[in-house]
């Protein structure tokens, strides 16, 4: 005789406003990346290498996130430094070397359909 009591239709509708609110934020689904800010966020950062600031700034706000992955930000402030410290010295290689490295940290090796063409 143990009866489920019904589900509270107010719960299922409160569920369905946090997903609206996530969508919108942009935080989709990470099986698909290709909807994912952050991965935006990245393409931006490696099609603005001769910008520093404007890179400095974009990885300001992968640092704003958490990788559940790794159980961090997505690109760390000793990153972001390091990066800064390169594009200031002119080592672009080493710098774009150093956010792919976040990328593929934050990617975790889901086979996203991305490659390198597409970033």
């Amino acid at each position: 005789m143990n009866e489920e009591p019904p589900g509270d239709p107010d719960v299922a509708a409160r569920d369905e406003d946090v997903a609206a609110r996530a969508y919108g934020r942009r935080f989709r689904d990470k099986g698909n990346k290709r909807e994912d800010w952050a991965i935006d966020v990245f393409r931006e950062v490696f099609a603005r290498l001769d910008e520093p600031a404007r890179v400095d700034r974009l990885l300001f706000d992968l640092g704003r996130y958490y990788n559940a992955l790794t159980n961090a930000p997505i690109v760390d402030l000793a990153t972001r430094r390091r990066v800064a410290d390169c594009l200031s010295r002119g080592a672009k290689r080493e710098a774009e070397a150093l956010v792919r490295t976040c990328l593929e940290r934050y990617r975790g090796g889901i086979d996203d359909g991305l490659d390198r063409s597409d970033l």
